[in-house]
This record gives structure tokens, C-alpha cells and sequence, in this order.
């Protein structure tokens, strides 16, 4: 594959009119569904503004290369325009861009165009050949650039580690390890890979450089090779392996400046100035050449949450599933049928590893994989001990510090003893002080407290109950998979597993139908306040709110984020309050539609739920502007 089969002449755009990031964005994509490369607009732009919130595309030097890799791409397109004004696109040098490359690549599939799309990346690295671009004046003109600019015979993209320079011919000249890695492995990738190979050939340094990019890791680097290494270079802007580097002067810098700062980057590497990387997260001297996400500790929680949030789902669903189909056959065959037995106990016991899965990710999260047994203890520790859901998430964030504490209080052992670290004190130690922490303190204190929680909400009127279903319903709603919305399904989660009772997950469940059923109505019936993509979109929120998807709704809240959150808002906490005024119940954390008829009144729960959908709809409807 050659760089112009991706570089196709139909839809470039030699004369942009947009003036604004966003308005070039909608210009570039309408350009490839207009020409058949997207199946839809939506999720496309979602994932390009999800790319860009990251950390800019604007490479700078008049550059930007906005790209994505999703579904809706029908095969591998780089869309070429030129803005001859020159537009603000947030770029990493603050000037105006020119030259734009939206790159669109399909999911899954053959990735051999990666290598292609590489191949441009750096071709863009090259400032006599952006020079020519500038002044090309028709597609042709810009095809034949790059028919010039490389040879059809070529290998674009891989760089074998044999063609790396490598440090074994001359031992005088230092050595590097680089890592280059984007959040998409796409572009960002190679371009960091080529910038710190150029770099280092005129600096007389030999390096090498793994990358982690979209087809794989490639070049990847040996223990040898670190340990030879003067220094160490991750370039990156996505999680790499970085316990490797145990032991390295580690600068740790965003992709960006792997492109932009090679010379800095290297400089530092190999005066050895970074600070030495521990992979207990510790460094040691200055931190002046290691970047750093700067976090609240409220994102770091949060983060840590998230991380076993998301491990416990597959166990939350498919158990819960099972379970309310076991329940099915029970009301039809009775609790003693095969199928019931069958049904039941693999639901059960899914559902038996959702405390110990989510406090062994969070525990995880925080102190690497030596904090994953203590965490999966703790959890199955809380369980045992009646400490809950909330004694197993907070013997998670405990497992996992007293794994970083552990790390730290080891870190100066002698090198000769760091390999009986991993598999024997890690281990030993971390169960050891967390099965302490959860036996005498965490599941004691926790098991109270849980009970007296589960106390005051059976003890709850009727009055109150509404007001908590209308909470978390609208909880739901405001920011559809985001903190709310999961804190919300934590709570619902957390009672129903130590309870059984599924009248707050019928209010959460609600809830998070509401925002995509209230988008398809509005679509459906107000279609002059809709495009004709945002009409085809909404059409599909049908089935993704019927199946308790609320994440459909996002592509419209990003695009209007007042009036559809506000509405969804509303329908769904009126919808949340509605199911808890019925008295329904949902006997499954997940399932939409699907597990509604094996829940108490059923009716009344698809009655609140289009309630909630209806008047959601018809506020967005209503309130939103005719298209022009």
C-alpha cells in the first residue's frame, strides 16, 4: 500500500472556509461522508474531539493531524486541506495551522495501512517537503509530492532493530532506549520515533526506539538493551511497561515532545539528569525532567475507582443476567428444575467475585500488579466478614497503599535481592499487612457500618425512598458513564448485592434509559430540529436506551450539552422517583428490557420509564433551535 491509495484526490479540500478547530473538524468529516468513507458522522466526531481532549493534534509549524479509529470508517482515508488563512487549532507552538491530515482508520482488519500512514507521518517531518505542500494548488499537484517524496518498493512504516543504531560497533558513543506511544498509535507514534532517531544520528548518540502503536509493539526493546542504556525516553501519551525500567534515569515526557523537544529529550537521557524511575512510582533526584499528569486527589481516586469499576462489570452483567434468568425458570419449572439449578448457581457465582474483583483492580490500580492478590483478599475478606461492597472498596484503596508503602520501605534492597521481591515479599508481605488491616480493623468497622446503612434504608418512608430515586435517577443522567453516573450504579450495585433488593436498580436502570429513548423521540418527532445524520443517529438510541446503553445519548450531549443533559435530566429523575412511588424492582444489575418482566410490577416500571422518556423528549424538542 503506497501513501496516495491513502491519499485520495476526491476529498481533499485545497480551500478551507472553517475558522475555527471545531468548524475544521465538521468540514474534514462532512468531506468523508459526503465521498462514502463514513458510515456516520457522530461517533466519528466523538472519538476526533475524544483524541483532541487528550492533548492536541496541532503538532505545530503550521501542522495538524486530527485522527481516530472507529467503526464508522469503511476503509483507511487521509483527508488532506489546506486553510490558507490559517486557523487557531490549540497547537503545541501556539501558531495559526495550514496543513491538516485527518486521518481515519477502520477498526480491527488488516493493519498493514498503518505502516502507510507512518510512513506519512514522518514524510511531515521533513520542512522542504511541508514547504511544497503550502504552495500546492490542486489535488494532482499534492499526489504527485508524494509519489516523489517516496518509492513505491519502499517499507514505510517498520524499522527493523538491525537498521536501529545500535551501540555494539562503538562502545565510545552513548546509548539510549526510547519508547514513542499515542493514545491512538496512529501518527503521534512514528513521528516521535523518527524526530528521536534524526536527533540522535546528529548528536552522535545511538538509540533505539520501541513503538507502541495500533498495529503492535514493534522494535521491542530487550532487558540487555536497558541495561546498557545511559537513560531512558518514554514519549508517550498512553500507559506503557515501565516496571522494566526499575533502576533507569527515566525522562517521562508526553508524545509531543518526543517530536518537538527530541534534542531536550536526549540531552537529558544521556547526561543522565532525569531521575531514577522506581517502579514503586518513586523517583529519586531532580524532577524537573519527568512530566506528570497533574492530578487532584480526587482524580486519583476516582481513577483508581474506575479502574475496578470497570473490571467488575463483565461479572456484574453476565451474572446478574444469568441470575434473572434463573429466576424465570424458577416462576415457570420451580427452584428444584435442572435448568433453574443450572442457570442459578453460574449466575451466583459470578456475582460471588464482584467485591473481590473490584477491590483487587483498584488495589491494582494503585501499587501495579503486586497489589492485585492483597486486593482480591481483602474483597473476598469483606464479603466473608459482611463488611459489603463498601468494606471491599475500601479494603482495595488499603491493599493497594499498603502495597506502595511495601515497595518503598524495599526499594534500597541490594540488586543482588531484587528478584525475590516479586515472588516472595511482595506477595508475602502485601497479604500478610492487608489480611491484618481487613481482620482487625477494615471488615469490623465496616461490617457495622454496613448494617446500620442497610438499617436506615429499609427504615425509610415512602416520601424518602421517591426523593432517593429521583436522585439517583437524575444521577444517571448528568454525565451518561461518567463520575455521577457511576457512583450512582456503585450504590445500586452495592445494595443489591448485600440485599438482594432491586428497588434502587430499578431507579438507576430507568435512569440510564431515559437520556438515549428521550434523543430517538425528539429525532423522531421534531425532525426540523435535526440534521439528517444527528435523525439516522437517533434512531439507533432506540435500541441502545431499550438495552440500558445510556452512552448512545453522548454524541448529542457533546454537541449540545445544556439542553439534552437538562432534559435527560429531568425525564430521568422523574422516571427514578416514578419506579420507587410503584414500588418496582429489577432483579438484575444490567438488561434493559430484557429483565424488566422478571422484576416486581413490571408495568409500572416500563410506565415510568416512558414517562421519563416522554417529557425528557419533548423538553429537548421543544427547547432545541430549527436547522437551518
Amino acid at each position: 500500500m503506497k501513501v496516495t491509495d491513502l491519499l485520495k484526490k476526491e476529498v481533499m479540500l485545497l480551500n478551507l472556509q472553517a475558522s475555527s478547530k471545531e468548524a475544521v473538524i465538521d468540514e474534514m468529516i462532512a468531506s468523508l461522508y459526503k465521498h462514502g468513507i463514513l458510515t456516520e458522522q457522530a461517533s466519528f466526531k466523538e472519538a476526533i474531539l475524544a483524541r483532541e481532549a487528550q492533548s492536541s493534534t496541532g503538532l505545530g509549524d503550521g501542522i495538524a493531524m486530527p485522527h481516530a479509529k472507529t467503526k464508522a470508517v469503511k476503509e483507511p482515508t487521509v483527508l488532506f486541506a489546506k486553510s490558507k488563512n490559517g486557523v487557531d487549532y490549540d497547537s503545541l507552538d501556539g501558531q495559526p495551522a495550514h496543513l491538516f491530515f485527518m486521518i481515519a482508520v477502520p477498526e480491527g482488519g488488516n493493519d498493514t495501512h498503518l505502516q502507510t500512514l507512518a510512513a506519512l507521518s514522518k514524510l511531515l517531518m521533513e520542512s522542504a517537503f511541508v514547504a511544497k505542500l503550502k504552495e500546492a494548488a490542486t489535488p494532482d499537484e499534492v499526489q504527485q509530492l508524494f509519489l516523489d517524496a517516496t518509492k513505491e518498493d519502499a517499507a514505510p512504516a517498520e524499522t527493523d532493530a538491525s537498521e536501529q543504531s545500535s551501540p555494539a560497533n562503538n562502545d565510545e558513543r552513548p546509548f539510549v532506549v526510547a519508547v514513542t506511544a499515542c493514545p491512538t498509535g496512529i501518527a503521534h507514534t512514528y513521528m516521535a520515533e523518527d524526530a528521536l532517531k534524526k536527533k540522535a544520528k546528529e548528536m552522535n548518540v545511538d538509540i533505539k526506539v520501541e513503538t507502541n502503536g495500533s498495529d503492535g509493539t514493534k522494535n521491542l526493546l530487550t532487558a540487555e538493551e536497558i541495561e546498557r542504556a545511559s537513560g531512558v525516553i518514554v514519549a508517550a501519551g498512553k500507559k506503557v511497561d515501565m516496571d522494566r525500567f526499575d533502576g533507569k534515569h527515566l525522562v517521562d515526557r508526553p508524545v509531543a515532545d518526543g517530536i518537538k523537544k527530541a534534542e531536550e529529550l536526549i540531552t537529558k537521557a544521556v547526561k543522565q539528569e532525569a531521575p531514577v524511575y522506581r517502579a514503586s512510582g518513586e523517583s529519586s533526584g531532580s524532577s524537573d525532567g519527568q512530566y506528570e499528569e497533574k492530578k487532584s486527589a480526587w482524580g486519583k481516586i476516582y481513577k483508581d475507582l474506575m479502574n475496578g469499576i470497570s473490571h467488575m462489570l463483565p461479572f456484574v452483567i453476565g451474572g446478574g443476567i444469568l441470575l434473572a434468568i434463573s429466576f424465570l425458570f424458577e416462576n415457570v419449572l420451580g427452584d428444584q428444575s435442572e435448568v433453574f439449578l443450572f442457570f442459578n448457581s453460574v449466575g451466583d457465582t459470578a456475582f460471588n467475585f464482584l467485591i473481590p474483583i473490584l477491590a483487587g483492580y483498584i488495589a491494582m490500580s494503585i501499587g501495579d500488579r503486586p497489589g492485585l492478590m492483597p486486593g482480591v483478599v481483602a474483597g473476598m475478606m469483606a464479603v466473608q466478614s459482611d463488611a459489603g461492597f463498601i468494606g471491599g472498596l475500601i479494603g482495595g484503596f488499603a491493599a493497594g497503599y499498603i502495597m506502595v508503602l511495601i515497595k518503598h520501605l524495599l526499594k534500597d534492597m541490594p540488586q543482588s535481592l531484587a528478584s525475590i521481591k516479586p515472588i516472595l515479599l511482595f506477595p508475602v508481605l502485601g497479604l500478610l499487612v492487608t489480611g491484618a488491616a481487613m481482620y482487625f480493623a477494615i471488615g469490623p468497622v465496616f461490617s457495622t457500618l454496613n448494617n446500620f446503612i442497610l438499617d436506615f434504608l429499609q427504615g425509610l418512608g415512602t416520601g424518602n425512598i421517591v426523593l432517593l430515586g429521583i436522585l439517583l435517577g437524575g444521577m444517571m443522567a448528568i454525565d451518561m458513564g461518567g463520575p455521577f453516573n457511576k457512583a450512582a450504579y456503585a450504590f445500586s450495585i452495592g445494595i443489591f448485592t448485600d440485599t438482594g433488593d432491586g428497588a434502587f436498580m430499578a431507579a438507576v436502570m430507568v435512569g440510564g434509559m431515559v437520556p438515549p429513548l428521550a434523543i430517538a423521540l425528539a429525532t423522531s418527532f421534531f425532525k426540523n430540529k435535526f440534521t439528517e445524520d444527528e435523525r439516522k443517529s437517533g434512531t439507533a438510541n432506540y435500541i441502545m436506551g431499550l438495552s440500558f446503553v445510556t452512552e448512545g445519548a453522548i454524541p448529542f450531549a457533546a454537541a449540545d450539552p445544556l439542553r439534552v443533559i437538562t432534559s435527560s435530566v429531568i425525564g430521568a429523575a422523574t422516571a427514578g422517583g416514578l419506579t420507587q412511588l410503584f414500588q418496582s424492582t429489577i432483579p438484575a444489575p444490567h438488561g434493559g428490557i430484557f429483565v424488566v418482566p422478571l422484576g416486581d410490577a413490571p408495568i409500572f416500571f416500563l410506565l415510568s420509564l416512558i414517562i421519563g422518556a416522554v417529557i425528557a423528549g419533548v423538553i429537548l424538542g421543544v427547547w432545541k433551535k430549527p436547522v437551518s
